[in-house]
């Protein structure tokens, strides 16, 4: 079989992005097709939630070890499996639709097993984007992947509505498998480069376990990466609260259809800063993209909450989107080229592990928070009525509206306290390039 990317390059990472990327809106046309059946089936919010949970789970217990494991491994190969244990979920779910035995627990027990084995992809693409392009192209292979997910999420949701009354669940199945095999081709017709073995690596003969606990490790004796590492988990918390509550927070002085003109004008902001971060690779000291933009993400969560206004919220919604690819695409590019090749699975593992686990703390406390305390302090007659109900206004979804001005500041004032701690600001100078 003839095989490209002898040397690695941007070529060969542009082929395995296509092919990540055919799958990721095949995935998210299954995530869409399996929520809609479970909540007409079971009509419940909470079983409705729960496939989330068995999303997130796996991935936040399971990282350590597949960082691990991809260090050991071939990260074509981790790639490799992560996408054909995913496809063959989707195949039995698929096979069990057509036969009428469908159930919902089939469906927990398919995205748990479907999350587990994408618990592999995170770092083992991430890490392999290091094997294939060129350091002053990071930057923008990074907001490549941005886009996809981008793209991804604004055709993944259009597309299932229309398959769904056409080919119904099963063909959306199907389609979901054949992209999967799509993304494995991809990957079958290239090779990696062999990664290249620093000086610094972990000690000989130590167990999987060890290993998996060699990322935290690494990162703990590394200052400015441990100080990223912890911004971006009261970041995730941050922007965890705002996307639990905006919804409600819009429904409160909007329509449906407002709703998702807002929504399609948030994902207009995603793909087009991935466009641009795509494009320009961000600035030329990435941790300016980081904080720079992570404070105007922090201006945009004002806006959100300012007013009930339809326009003011869409505008802070794609002034925030916005920010995602060059914020995330700044920060992947400075670990991919300050931290050792043969440890970055292992290291990825644990900063997707870290950074990501704040946000389900968040989803948990988003709605006691604005029913139990902002919301009655907005309401007609509540304690803050009076003063800040002049700027906010009063009444149903105003609460919710001050909490997103209390999330803003917060965030401004983390993203100028990252500028303000050395470690951080000069996280670039300090650590060596790979």
């Amino acid at each position: 079989m003839k095989r490209f990317g002898g040397v690695g390059g941007m070529g060969t990472f542009g082929l395995v992005w296509f092919g990540q990327l055919i799958s990721l809106v095949g995935s998210g046309l299954t995530s869409f097709a399996i929520g809609l059946w479970v909540y007409q089936q079971t009509g419940s919010v909470t079983q409705f939630a729960l496939i989330a949970l068995c999303t997130i789970l796996p991935r936040l217990i399971l990282s350590p070890l597949a960082g691990a494991l991809v260090d050991r491994w071939d990260r074509r190969w981790a790639m490799i499996l992560s996408d054909a244990g995913a496809g063959f979920s989707t195949l039995i779910l698929a096979m069990l639709f057509f036969s009428n035995r469908l159930e919902v627990w089939h469906i927990y027990l398919a995205t748990i097993i479907s999350s587990s084995f994408g618990t592999f992809q995170w770092p083992a693409y991430s890490a392999a984007i290091t094997q294939l392009v060129p350091k002053k192209h990071l930057g923008r292979a990074n907001g490549m992947v941005q886009f996809g997910q981008a793209a991804a999420e604004i055709l993944a949701p259009t597309l299932a509505g229309v398959l769904i009354v056409t080919i119904q669940m099963w063909g959306v199945f199907v389609i979901d498998f054949v992209t999967f095999l799509f993304a494995v081709t991809t990957l079958l017709f290239v090779r990696f480069p062999q990664v290249k073995t620093q000086a610094e690596k972990p000690e000989e003969k130590t167990s999987l376990f060890q290993e998996a606990g060699y990322g935290w490790q690494y990162i703990k004796t590394r200052p400015g990466l441990l100080g990223l590492l912890l911004f971006f988990a009261v970041v995730n918390f941050l922007w965890g609260m705002v996307g639990a509550l905006i919804v409600p927070m819009i429904l409160n002085f909007a329509t449906a259809d407002v709703l998702g003109f807002i929504i399609s004008i948030a994902g207009g902001g995603m793909l087009t800063g991935s466009l641009v971060m795509s494009l320009w690779g961000g600035p030329k000291r990435r941790i300016n993209g980081v904080l720079n933009f992570e404070t105007f993400s922090g201006v945009c969560f004002l806006l959100i909450g300012l007013r009930p206004s339809a326009w003011l919220v869409a505008l802070g919604a794609f002034g925030a989107h916005l920010t995602i690819a060059i914020i995330q695409g700044s920060n992947q590019a400075i670990w991919q080229s300050k931290v050792a090749p043969e440890v970055q699975g292992r290291v990825f593992a644990m900063q997707q592990m870290i950074s990501r686990s704040s946000a389900p703390l968040a989803y948990l406390l988003a709605g006691p928070l604005a029913d139990k305390l902002f919301e009655p302090l907005m309401a007609a007659d509540g304690l803050l009525a009076g003063s800040i109900g002049h700027l906010v206004g009063i009444g149903p979804g105003r609460g919710i509206g001050l909490l997103f001005l209390v999330m803003g500041l917060m965030n401004i004032v983390v993203s100028l306290s990252g500028d303000l701690y050395p470690r951080i600001r000069r996280v670039e100078d300090e650590l060596p390039e790979i």
